[in-house]
């Protein structure tokens, strides 16, 4: 008899807004996005689990989102996230070992911190793992078969803050990954739509506090950078241009009031951001100069904005494509650009 999918919600709190995504098997059943009240994110973490516990619950209620459990997006900022080469072991020696690979970035004591693991690749021996991704030169001193894992080490308190704040919405916590792991769970989908292909993936999150360019190959995780410019960068200069606050700046530009979105003050800016993209890129081939980059995917609250997207794929000389293509089975999501994060922790 085959068993049914468990729904589950998949969960993602960003400074600018909660973005929820209840999915079962492969399908993306309902979906909800409402903008984040101020001063309720910190250097991305949550200030009043409370609060945010509330509007999780309220958001799931006036969206008519029915679940029990739920999958929850962490900032990579908040945890530690490395590729490693490990010889071939159990699953308990991994379990073991896994702590001690942190102990060079890891300040605090070894035993605060949850540890996870995804398997990228195995079988491979020692040497031809070599160069792809972090050594381990105990492995290759024994010539053994190795797996690559793509690990992670989150604080033991914000699991924990993780697990109140959705309890008080009425939902079990049953998983927990950095951002990263999202964009992988959709890179592998993607890659088993096109027949297992292994291309390279370039996830552009346009983030409001900041922007992230995410570099894979295939499933693995190769780097990601961090730009300190974002989209309230935009809400700046029409701040300025309309003599208004931030705020009401902000839903201009969302709104595209007055096509404010294509003045020479937002076109002058998506210049800036676009500099900034290009270094990040150009540094990037530079340290991969094997790298056949071709696309590009754009996500995060800056996806919206035609004439940056626009400016972005001449920059960038790059093939640009929408978020909603990595999520399966093509599904119209409404926002799906900034869903993706949400849908992509329900899959992994």
């Amino acid at each position: 008899m085959k068993t049914m999918a468990k729904a589950i919600l998949g969960v993602d709190i960003g400074s600018d807004s909660l973005k929820l995504a209840l999915v079962k098997g492969k399908q993306i059943k309902k979906t909800a996005l409402v903008p984040m009240p101020n001063n309720l994110i910190r250097e991305g973490r949550v200030i009043s689990t409370e609060t945010m516990g509330e509007l999780v619950r309220r958001t799931m209620k006036e969206h008519g989102i029915r679940c029990g459990e739920a999958a929850l997006a962490l900032p990579n900022e908040t945890v530690f996230i490395r590729s490693v080469t490990m010889p071939l072991m159990t699953i308990d020696q991994l379990n073991y070992n896994l702590p001690f690979e942190f102990r060079d970035y890891i300040t605090d004591e070894l035993k605060d911190y949850y540890y996870d693991y995804a398997v990228v690749s195995t079988g491979k021996s020692a040497e031809e793992a070599s160069g792809e991704g972090e050594e381990n030169s105990e492995s290759e001193e024994r010539g053994g078969t190795v797996m690559e894992l793509m690990a992670t080490a989150a604080p033991k308190s914000l699991i924990e803050e993780s697990k109140l704040l959705l309890h008080r919405a009425g939902l079990k916590l049953v998983k927990a990954a950095p951002t990263v792991c999202a964009f992988q769970a959709l890179i592998r989908e993607d890659m088993q739509k096109n027949g297992g292909e292994e291309r390279e993936y370039c996830i552009l999150d346009l983030g409001n506090q900041s922007i992230r360019m995410y570099m894979f190959r295939g499933e693995r995780h190769m780097v990601t950078r961090v730009l300190e410019i974002g989209m309230n960068s935009l809400d700046t200069v029409i701040s300025e241009a309309y003599s208004v606050d931030v705020h009401l700046a902000h839903t201009y530009l969302l709104s595209n009031y007055e096509n404010c979105q294509s003045k020479e003050y937002c076109m002058n800016a998506y210049g800036n951001i676009t500099v900034e993209l290009m270094r990040a890129l150009n540094f990037y081939r530079f340290s991969n100069p094997d790298s056949r980059l071709e696309d590009i995917w754009i996500c995060g609250g800056g996806a919206c904005i035609r004439p940056l997207q626009e400016t972005i794929a001449e920059t960038l000389d790059l093939r640009i494509h929408t978020a909603g293509e990595l999520i399966p089975g093509g599904a119209a999501v409404e926002a799906d650009y900034s869903l993706l994060q949400a849908i992509g922790i329900a899959l992994y």
